[in-house]
């Protein structure tokens, strides 16, 4: 049992639920000062060599939420009316969920590495759709869902495969699509902070991403693991190198 069950479906939790904790954990990384002991890109860097104002990133957001919102929405409850098992409110094991969310991410990744990477080999494609997300060529937290809205519906359809393919319910898509949420805002969040777990525990984090913003044909990898860079040639090695004035610069490795 749940704390939302008897009070908000699970396909609804599972629809609205990774929406709130984007803008909550995006709006946490936007109230902290400007830490500029762990900051990536100066807070001078971020205001002029990007090329939209927040007020932009924030409408663009919305409007890729509201598309995910639409299909998610529909997929959670044609799956659930078609379960057995949903519709019994069974839920499948800790240890079958935890699998099903593992299969989930590798899903995931297979799906944005392949699309991301086309999206920049193609020059239309990247003219007329992926370069909207690069207007944000120093990255921060809001601006994580920061895409074309054409761009925004792809990812929700590789969110999608992953959901069908891994054959989670709804109950734990809320669980896996908040943590990608959470893990996506991380990596933009232009902050190398200690103790941080993402930064532990995966090599694809908030370094690895700036990377890419620095250098686009190199680490496309995203939101999980760093396989198919390395797989395929566009692993960018860095290194993490103290700025006199405070802070961090990922640079390409000297190795």
């Amino acid at each position: 049992m749940v704390f939302w069950e008897g009070y908000v479906s699970d396909e609804l939790m599972g629809t609205f639920a990774p929406i709130v904790v984007y803008w909550l954990y995006a709006g946490f990384f936007q109230l902290l000062p400007p830490l500029d002991n762990y900051r990536l890109h100066t807070k001078m860097e971020e205001d002029t060599k990007n090329l939209v104002p927040l007020s932009s990133v924030i409408k663009g957001v919305l409007l890729q939420q509201l598309v995910h919102a639409v299909v998610s929405y529909i997929l959670l409850l044609v799956t659930s009316e078609t379960n057995d098992l949903v519709r019994s409110k069974i839920q499948p094991s800790v240890f079958v969920q935890i699998f099903q969310m593992i299969v989930a991410m590798f899903v995931m990744d297979i799906w944005q590495y392949f699309m991301h990477r086309y999206m920049h080999t193609n020059k239309f494609l990247y003219r007329h759709i992926h370069s909207q997300h690069h207007k944000l060529v120093v990255p921060y937290a809001i601006g994580a869902f920061y895409n074309n809205p054409f761009e925004g519906l792809l990812d929700t359809v590789g969110g999608a495969v992953a959901f069908l393919v891994s054959g989670m319910t709804a109950r734990t898509a809320v669980t896996f699509f908040c943590f990608a949420v959470v893990k996506n805002v991380d990596d933009h969040c232009g902050l190398q902070l200690p103790g941080n777990p993402f930064h532990i525990f995966f090599e694809n984090n908030t370094a690895y991403h700036d990377i890419h913003h620095q250098f686009p044909r190199y680490n496309f990898s995203q939101p999980f693991f760093t396989i198919w860079d390395r797989l395929l040639g566009t692993h960018m090695p860095y290194d993490l190198v103290k700025r006199p004035e405070g802070g961090f610069v990922a640079t390409q490795s000297k190795d």
